[in-house]
């Protein structure tokens, strides 16, 4: 009989990432989801591939910031490098021991490292764009992602299952019907050239012409469940409050308002993390947007503080300041990616080229 666990890896090893033989599979995570490692490890050989881990331990993040000299934070292993030119698969599967860990550190130290591994991230857009390199991520159920979660953890591990179809007797035929669902609502939207996002909290406007919309099924994020691309640069322009809170490496910024014009955030506040959300807007590139969103998963409905499952929260939107997808056709660097998401079921709206097409958290085409 499959295991769960089992059913799980062989939704990310042969769905997600479609292993195939000779390929090179990075696996990251901590020693917490080791049911979970050693499963992914059987599949990938049994796909004919060839597994590689690298597995934290409980303090190792802490002890670098607290100990780490100004160099050392800006140090990048030219090992990562190495992998990300050679390697063909990556999955980090998330099983934190701590969410607050590293919360009281100074966020500037957080900033000098994630900076320091800007072209690393710009080559792994790169490979993954021109479809030479594939990845994954996916969240193993700790008792710490439960408590932040505010469930029990029986009740986060049957969260996370159901929001993977993992108690379908074929998972992989679920997320294939989600795709075709989807492919529906890109193949209208690319037709079209211009969005407006409208609620009592949003409204803006932008344009994605020649800019391609994807279709999140399942293969980069697991759960999934969304439609993204990225706004031509200079055309974003309006104001938007994000009713969710933003967590940057692993700090909550409450009630964000961003205002924005001809592409660029022009003014920001938050009713808790100002200074931090201030820092945000110091790194380089996060004064433009990479992505604009919209979440179509139903089947997750509950905030969970993890934007793996958050942003694919049916009724809600996210845009992203920071780094865009190649993929898309977006062009913003920056040594971060971050998502903030808004609630879109009380009222919201989406227009394609003035067109209504959303409306209370839902397609109406």
């Amino acid at each position: 009989m499959k295991t769960l666990w089992n059913k799980y890896a062989k939704v990310l090893v042969n769905y997600s990432l479609r292993i195939k033989k000779g390929e090179i599979l990075q696996i990251s995570s901590s020693h917490l989801a080791e049911k979970l490692v050693l499963e992914v490890y059987r599949e990938t050989l049994k796909a004919g591939g060839h597994p590689v881990t690298n597995i934290s331990l409980n303090g190792m993040e802490r002890i670098f910031y607290e100990e780490a000299s100004d160099e050392q934070l800006k140090y990048v292993n030219p090992i990562k490098k190495l992998m990300v030119e050679n390697y063909d698969a990556f999955l980090n599967i998330i099983a934190p021991f701590n969410m607050k860990e590293t919360q009281s550190i100074n966020p500037s130290k957080k900033r000098i490292t994630s900076e320091a591994s800007t072209e690393i991230k710009k080559l792994f857009m790169q490979r993954t764009a021109a479809g030479k390199l594939k990845w994954s991520l996916c969240q193993f159920p700790t008792d710490t992602a439960a408590q932040e979660s505010s469930m029990a953890s029986s009740e986060y591990l049957d969260f996370v299952a159901g929001a993977c179809f993992l108690f379908d007797d074929d998972p992989v035929k679920k997320w294939n019907e989600v795709h075709d669902r989807q492919e529906i609502i890109i193949d209208f939207l690319k037709k079209r050239e211009t969005m407006k996002f409208k609620s009592n909290d949003v409204d803006i406007t932008f344009s994605y012409k020649n800019r391609k919309w994807i279709n999140s099924d399942g293969t980069h994020n697991m759960p999934s469940g969304e439609v993204f691309t990225t706004p031509v640069e200079d055309s974003i322009n309006g104001k938007i409050r994000f009713s969710y809170p933003g967590i940057f490496m692993g700090q909550e910024i409450e009630d964000i308002t961003l205002e924005v014009k001809n592409g660029e955030v022009i003014k920001w506040k938050a009713k808790k993390g100002q200074d931090l959300l201030d820092q945000v807007f110091e790194i380089p590139g996060t004064r433009h947007f990479g992505e604009a969103a919209i979440g179509t998963n139903y089947g997750i409905q509950k905030f969970t503080k993890n934007m793996l499952f958050d942003e694919k929260i049916g009724g809600t939107i996210h845009m992203a300041v920071g780094a865009a997808y190649p993929e898309t056709g977006g062009t913003n660097e920056s040594s971060i990616h971050w998502d903030l998401l808004a609630n879109m079921k009380d009222g919201g709206e989406i227009y394609a080229d003035n067109d209504l097409i959303y409306k209370d958290g839902k397609f109406i085409i």
